[in-house]
């Protein structure tokens, strides 16, 4: 039975789901009502809901999008590649309203004390429920776009566990994966198996010659599913890129790769043998690179992408494919609905529904999932280790305050010259004047590779690095982007042109004040990534997982201040600020 806007309002007040009482239902800039939130324009009879980039965070955070989001000239200001003021403007969002709380870094510390935390499965929940409720549950599908098992320490302690057990109780229909895989292919496996939900991709070959399903796809390319009385056919898309981004020991015997050869004939396959009336890509390629597939792949009606963590307002169509994407973290849940007729899609309406944990009542069985998990843990994890001064954040290009935090912490147990942290786009955001507990630390470096390796590094291969990284970050072309922000470093400082040629675009590259001698070895440190195979490791007896390297610099140091400015100066973009090249403010 569907339930028209008004009545759902009415029943969603009377149950008391949104939590509101108080505020006003007013359309000024600076309020926000369960209205707001919910008010969406119903269209066709299929919903198709989308989350992505989960990263493991069961429980509501604050989460700070990026101040610089920088690319090739030729991408600047498209989708993708939108922060702060130029988002707001781009999508025609009002500043110091909920949706650019959400969207943007501005105004983010005074914002977040107004609206509070993000996310949040419990909320969530809440969310997806009212949505089946007021659509008919056969008429809605959850799908979900990857990066759901890692970024946490509930998850890596329970390596994926709780997390499945909250897509099951969330309800997910069909996934596809990346960070999932860092956890093993027998330990995929065997999730999976407790996971009621399909997990499809088109893209993952068994290249392993000894196998019995060598050239094979390992995984079901595509799920077929019934709603709203059409079929949609949805192909899996996961992570291009996982053998090279992630340790290829997780992935061994499996070989990635776009393979836009093999999903267009999976498209045709759909369309033509098994009579679909919508195809779907659930991706996880990223979204400049989905915009990109869309323009060399005919006969995808929708993309829901996933990777790149943009919070996505408004669709964006590409030679008549429309691509969506959700954010991260649990912020958004996407609404995509369908009006499909005589096998083709007539019409469609979309909403990125925000989800303010302090507006949407927590499911109590949501907040029941999430301490159950997190209870063997909680008094390790609830451990207050020191303060922080400043704002932790971190998403941006180049630098952030936690991963400089990080890399202080680094340098300060390996007595290295310089420490390298990866480019990772998941973590969390401390306010000024919070505690920082361990859970918090490990929110920034859960992974199922985390400990610390130093060695040398010849300053030529230093300024290699760098130049290599550079160019998959910068590439001009979406499909060569493999996705992640530029590496961060303590101890090195460094110019960079964008817009140079790739091999070109690394200047006055400086280590410790100095500039680098390219002859000579320098000690590194480093975590994550693939720079552990780089040399012998000395520091033998000092090998530890960053998380726990962190939380005694934090214990040690007490009250943490880390500085805003950047150690990289950008020579081509002028962000209209005094710190031309830093971090905007």
């Amino acid at each position: 039975m569907n339930i028209d806007r008004r009545d759902f309002l009415h029943i969603a007040a009377a149950l008391g789901i949104f939590g509101v009482s108080g505020l006003k239902a007013s359309k000024r800039a600076d309020d926000i009502s369960a209205e707001d939130i919910m008010d969406f324009k119903e269209t066709g009879k299929v919903t198709l809901l989308h989350i992505c980039d989960l990263h493991a965070h069961l429980k509501p955070l604050y989460w700070r999008e990026p101040s610089t989001l920088l690319s090739a000239p030729n991408l600047v200001g498209t989708p993708g590649f939108l922060c702060g003021k130029a988002f707001l403007e781009f999508y025609g969002i009002k500043p110091n309203t909920l949706e650019a709380y959400f969207d943007t870094y501005l105004n983010f510390e005074s914002l977040a004390k107004k609206f509070g935390k993000m996310g949040g499965v419990a909320h969530m929940k809440t969310v997806i429920e009212e949505i089946r409720r007021e659509r008919g549950k056969d008429n809605v599908l959850l799908l979900d776009s990857g990066d759901t098992w890692q970024g946490t320490a509930v998850a890596l302690k329970t390596a994926g566990e709780a997390i499945v057990d909250a897509q099951n109780y969330l309800g997910v229909d069909v996934m596809v994966g990346h960070w999932e895989f860092t956890y093993g292919k027998e330990r995929v496996m065997e999730l999976l198996d407790k996971l009621n939900a399909d997990f499809i991709s088109q893209n993952i070959i068994d290249n392993d010659p000894f196998s019995d399903s060598f050239e094979e796809v390992v995984f079901p390319p595509y799920a077929i599913k019934e709603a709203g009385g059409a079929k949609i056919g949805i192909i899996g898309q996961s992570f291009p890129f996982t053998s090279t981004a992630n340790p290829k020991r997780f992935t061994e015997g499996w070989s990635f790769g776009l393979r836009l050869d093999t999903l267009q004939g999976y498209v045709d396959e759909l369309r033509k043998e098994k009579k679909v009336d919508c195809v779907v890509l659930l991706s996880h390629d990223g979204f400049s690179v989905d915009q990109e597939v869309a323009r060399k792949v005919r006969g995808i009606d929708f993309i829901l992408s996933g990777h790149t963590h943009d919070p996505g307002p408004r669709p964006v169509t590409i030679n008549g494919t429309t691509i969506v994407i959700a954010g991260s973290h649990g912020k958004f849940v996407g609404r995509l609905d369908i009006d499909i007729s005589k096998g083709k899609v007539r019409d469609f309406n979309y909403k990125l529904i925000p989800i303010a944990s302090n507006l949407i009542k927590a499911d109590k069985k949501g907040l029941e999932l999430v301490d159950k998990w997190y209870r063997p843990y909680r008094k390790e994890l609830n451990k207050v280790i020191g303060k922080t001064k400043g704002t932790l954040y971190k998403r941006d290009t180049f630098y952030s305050t936690f991963d400089a935090l990080i890399g202080e912490a680094i340098r300060d147990k390996m007595d290295c010259e310089i420490s390298f942290t990866p480019g990772y786009r998941w973590g969390t955001t401390l306010l000024p004047g919070d505690d920082i507990l361990v859970d918090n630390v490990y929110e920034m470096t859960a992974i199922t590779y985390a400990d610390v390796y130093t060695f040398e590094l010849k300053g030529a291969r230093i300024a290699q690095l760098l130049e290599d990284i550079a160019d998959n970050v910068f590439n001009p072309n979406p499909l060569y982007q493999q996705g992640g922000d530029m590496s961060r470093l303590v101890g090195v400082s460094y110019d960079i042109k964008i817009s140079e040629k790739s091999g070109k675009r690394i200047k006055n590259l400086k280590i410790n004040g100095k500039e680098i001698d390219l002859n000579r070895d320098y000690v590194v440190s480093a975590w994550g990534g693939n720079l552990q195979n780089a040399g012998k490791n000395l520091r033998e007896n000092l090998i530890e997982p960053v998380y726990d390297v962190v939380t005694k610099y934090v214990e040690k140091k007490g009250k943490i201040d880390i500085s805003n400015r950047s150690n990289v100066n950008v020579l081509d973009f002028d962000c209209g600020c005094p710190k031309k090249g830093g971090i905007c403010e």
